[in-house]
């Protein structure tokens, strides 16, 4: 282990690292001192758990750089055996764009904007910033400031949706800052004079997007629905603009001094000279865009894998060595963050762990001799564990290694020449498509490029079982409340005195309609569970769970164990002779439950009745 590194090189390298810390928007609710996940969320921009405000915030928290893994993340899924509708979820979640990154100078400088359609710029009318870009103040008037302010408040508490679903209020908001005629600059790019205001977000453009021509389906729609004319760049388009056209077809209007679309017959060509333009003269360059973000893997909770990470008196992150691994979580009993004023938007988290001193506060010999540091006391989320646990399974005594090399290559290695690996049959639901399958593949690929495993993918089958389905409630605010809790009242249902209404969903935690099955095991056992939900219908439906029936089938089971098991003595039932070809398997004891005797039974076939 030698010295550290001087911090400016240690900063460079964190910037390439798989693992860093970064600023990240997140959902931060003061009332409950505590980040919150979007499902957690109501539309009015409150918590459901206290219906505490919830802000946007930026905040300091590690990433994962999973982008570095999309093209093969998207390119691999060619070598799984999975259904072509699983696929699509992760090749969408993923969302590779290709286009140009096109620049444009504006009065408070250069914004850079992506499109997947270069061709159109000689349509295109407007520009759009989001609520964050640096640029948006240098370009709000005085008569726009207290709009925009209004609407960036209104972002940041997450009441901002789709045009359609927004309150009138809003909507006026929303095309007041969009269109009303104010600073505009010409466009030196294409000759063409935008505007650039407008606080739309767009997490995978850079903060800004551009309206195009009426060559795409839903600009065309948005554009005349705002009374924002485009001009026609395709000479296929009708006159009269009632749908967009999206076909190849000749260009008109699409020239300046030093380049000329019109004429050109297909819309790769059109891209290709467009692009070829872009950076010939410092507009821009040909790019592949991701829809696809970092993954945000910090939790301000207790409960969670520790990060091995501590911080020296400057801020700077180290990696703690092998022999100080793992970092184990210390005793508390104090489990719940810290709450603040829940309007204070700019208080910041406190988590259980930032209170243990004696914890967090370490003295460590790193290299540079004894120094003082300081833990993180940020957690891993739980998809940490899920990413490899099926390794785990493989080699679970092994106290040296997460799985031994033989043991993986043995079962999860790849089959045949250029197969993918991984485990034989994966049976999952389809809500983990994108979250715990994709990260559960991009962290195996980590290990793969490590050498720690053999295997290019973790699951090279993928089964979906259909959705158990339960009765599910919500109450005014759309906000769902624990089913188990829920009374049938006279015209409806209700909740804590309150009304809910009544739905049918997947059985689950987000519903809050879950059902114990150690609740059930303690009721029935567990084989009735497992006979139940194995005579529910085929693996692949989905099914509507229903309490009555699992009495059936306990019932069903009672008969058949009576059959083998005499009730009154606890001995196995046996017949008096081998069975032969024209016997049946009856009891061969009187019983109050046979209808004939064990000579009967051992020497006549049963009747047809």
């Amino acid at each position: 282990m030698g010295r550290p590194l001087p911090a400016d090189r240690a900063r460079e390298l964190d910037g390439w690292r798989l693992a860093y810390v970064s600023d990240a928007p997140v959902n931060w609710c003061p009332g409950l001192g505590t980040v919150v996940a979007n499902e957690e969320v109501t539309a009015d921009g409150r918590s459901d758990r206290g219906n505490f405000p919830v802000f946007k915030r930026n905040m300091r928290q590690w990433m994962m750089r999973i982008t570095t893994y999309a093209d093969r993340l998207i390119d691999d899924l060619d070598l799984l055996d999975w259904t072509e509708a699983i696929k699509s979820m992760q090749r969408n979640w993923i969302g590779r764009s290709e286009g140009a990154m096109v620049h444009f100078d504006s009065p408070a400088g250069r914004i850079s904007v992506f499109t997947t359609r270069p061709d159109t710029l000689f349509g295109a009318t407007f520009m759009v910033l989001a609520p964050e870009h640096p640029l948006v103040d240098a370009l709000t008037t005085l008569q726009q400031a207290n709009d925009i302010a209004e609407y960036r408040r209104a972002a940041a508490q997450g009441r901002l949706r789709s045009p359609e679903r927004r309150p009138r209020e809003d909507r006026r908001v929303h095309r007041l800052v969009r269109h009303q005629p104010g600073q505009r600059h010409a466009d030196p790019c294409l000759d063409r004079r935008l505007r650039a205001h407008g606080l739309r977000h767009r997490r995978h453009h850079g903060g800004a997007v551009r309206r195009p021509a009426r060559l795409r389906v839903r600009p065309h729609v948005r554009s005349r629905h705002r009374r924002h004319p485009a001009p026609p760049t395709d000479a296929a388009a009708p006159t009269t603009w009632a749908e967009a056209f999206v076909g190849d077809a000749p260009y008109i209007n699409s020239a300046n001094d030093s380049l000329s679309l019109d004429g050109v017959a297909t819309v790769a060509e059109g891209t290709h000279l467009t692009n070829q333009w872009l950076a010939a003269h410092g507009h821009g360059e040909a790019t592949i865009t991701y829809k696809l973000r970092d993954w945000l893997f910090s939790r301000q909770r207790y409960w969670g894998e520790p990060f091995p990470i501590v911080y020296d008196a400057d801020g700077n992150p180290h990696a703690l060595p092998d022999e100080l691994l793992p970092v184990v979580l210390p005793e508390t009993d104090q489990f719940s963050p810290r709450t603040f004023d829940p309007d204070d938007a700019m208080s910041n988290p406190e988590s259980p762990l930032d209170r243990l001193d004696d914890w967090v506060n370490v003295t460590l010999d790193l290299g540079d001799g004894l120094q003082p540091y300081r833990r993180d006391t940020n957690v891993m989320p739980q998809w940490a564990g899920s990413c490899w646990y099926e390794m785990r399974y493989l080699d679970p005594t092994n106290e040296n290694d997460f799985v031994d090399p033989a043991n993986e290559a043995y079962w999860m290695g790849p089959q045949t020449e250029g197969g993918s690996g991984g485990v034989d049959l994966y049976v999952g639901g389809v809500e983990h498509a994108v979250l715990h399958l994709l990260y559960a593949r991009f962290w195996h690929k980590v290990l793969f490029d490590l050498g720690h495993v053999s295997s290019v993918e973790p699951f090279h089958r993928l089964f979906n079982q259909g959705y158990i389905l339960a009765a599910a409630y919500h109450d005014e605010r759309g906000m769902y409340v624990e089913a188990a809790e829920v009374q049938a009242v006279a015209g409806g249902y209700q909740h804590e005195g309150r009304p809910v209404t009544r739905e049918y969903g997947k059985m689950g935690k987000s519903l809050k309609n879950a059902i114990d099955p150690d609740d059930m095991c303690l009721l029935y056992g567990a084989d009735t569970l497992r006979l139940y939900l194995m005579s529910m219908g085929p693996l692949d439906a989905s099914r509507p769970w229903e309490s009555k029936d699992v009495v059936g089938v306990h019932r069903f089971l009672q008969r058949v164990w009576r059959n083998v098991v005499d009730e009154h003595t606890g001995s196995i039932r046996l017949l008096a002779q081998p069975a032969g070809p024209t016997q049946s398997a009856c009891c061969t004891s009187p019983s109050p439950r046979c209808a004939r005797s064990s000579t009967t039974c051992a020497s006549t076939p049963p009747s047809p009745s």
